[in-house]
């Protein structure tokens, strides 16, 4: 898919190739169909004056058309329109045209003056249809660019969901976690034997969610919260005394889509870098809602600890999870780490999502 800036200069060259040599094709017409009619300098002016008449009507329909946001607009609803700006385009092109023949070219009276009014409206007629099979062809290349971006961000989307959702899974599995999990578990058989029933359903669901979800762009927030409780149910189990956590999520917040792993990704953070390193433990909040307008889920997950980025070196986690978040929601989703305003000694993480 072309960049920006290359999209740019073809279009400059179609436009600064196609209009004279559309120009040069009614002068190859006339040799052809009027042979009686002598090609002289008037008749090159008057040409290359449509053929840059067309081209600035052409350029100004486009700048027209894209400052007014028509095609983010249904089929039904551009073409009409486009239909009607062209109509408007090619009466005041041949207006404008025909000032430029009488005042600027000014051909002598044997060539037989200014067009009359039923030639007039077939130069008109003639030059709607030139801007009609403009504007077909324009608004296909178009949207085979849409296309092609909506395509290519959809690729870039399920890559950057894959990579997180590979990354966190061998975080889960890799051997420290599994081996401290399967260990406190063992401990419990013989002192507890159901609480140790629960631990292994909390293990086992973590790792089949991981593994269910490769390829899912969004899950429901209920969805997620399962996995963060499941886990966080396994550390509290390594850390006991030293984690305390709440959960506060309002009811009409669980059916919103997220991205999966995100909630799960943040909490796992604030263990590992926030409160498992700290000899007192500390607290863990996630709190969720919907704005006033009902518009966009809020998520904060608070916990005790210092923020201490690595300079120049942003978490790749949460690097991916903001790439995720932009792909699939654009600029208005939002994900910010840092100190809280509020609270000392306490690390933010908060996510935007436009619902």
């Amino acid at each position: 898919m072309p960049s920006r800036p290359r999209r740019q200069r073809l279009y400059w060259i179609i436009q600064g190739v196609g209009w004279p040599l559309y120009g040069a094709t009614g002068l190859l017409l006339i040799a052809s169909f009027a042979p009686k009619v002598t090609i002289n300098g008037y008749i090159l002016a008057i040409q290359a004056a449509l053929a840059g008449v067309m081209l600035l009507t052409t350029h100004g329909l486009r700048a027209y058309w894209r400052w007014r946001g028509w095609w983010q607009r249904s089929a039904g609803g551009l073409l009409w329109r486009l239909l009607l700006s062209n109509a408007v385009a090619a009466l005041a092109s041949q207006l404008v045209l025909g000032c430029i023949i009488a005042f600027i070219i000014r051909p002598p009276a044997s060539m037989g003056g200014l067009a009359g009014g039923g030639q007039f409206v077939g130069y008109v007629l003639q030059t709607y249809f030139a801007l009609c099979l403009w504007a077909a062809c324009y608004a296909g290349l178009h949207y085979l660019d849409r296309y092609q971006q909506a395509e290519v961000a959809k690729w870039q989307l399920q890559a950057a969901a894959r990579e997180a959702e590979m990354r966190t899974l061998q975080a889960q599995l890799n051997p420290h976690f599994l081996f401290n999990g399967l260990n406190n578990i063992r401990a419990l058989v013989m002192e507890d034997p159901a609480r140790a029933r629960h631990m292994m359903t909390h293990l086992a669901e973590l790792l089949r969610y991981t593994m269910q979800r490769n390829g899912a762009e969004q899950v429901p927030l209920a969805t997620e919260l399962e996995i963060v409780e499941n886990y966080l149910q396994l550390e509290a189990m390594q850390l006991e005394e030293r984690l305390h956590y709440t959960l506060d999520v309002a009811p009409e917040a669980l059916a919103v889509p997220i991205p999966p792993m995100t909630l799960q990704l943040l909490v796992e953070n604030a263990i590992k870098h926030g409160l498992a390193p700290r000899p007192a433990g500390g607290r863990l909040s996630l709190a969720a809602h919907l704005n006033a307008a009902g518009t966009a889920l809020h998520v904060a997950v608070r916990n005790t600890g210092t923020y201490q980025p690595r300079p120049n070196h942003p978490g790749v986690g949460v690097r991916n999870v903001q790439e995720r978040l932009a792909l699939l929601f654009g600029p208005t989703a939002r994900l910010t780490v840092g100190p809280d305003p509020l609270l000392p000694d306490t690390v933010l993480a908060e996510i935007s999502i436009p619902i």
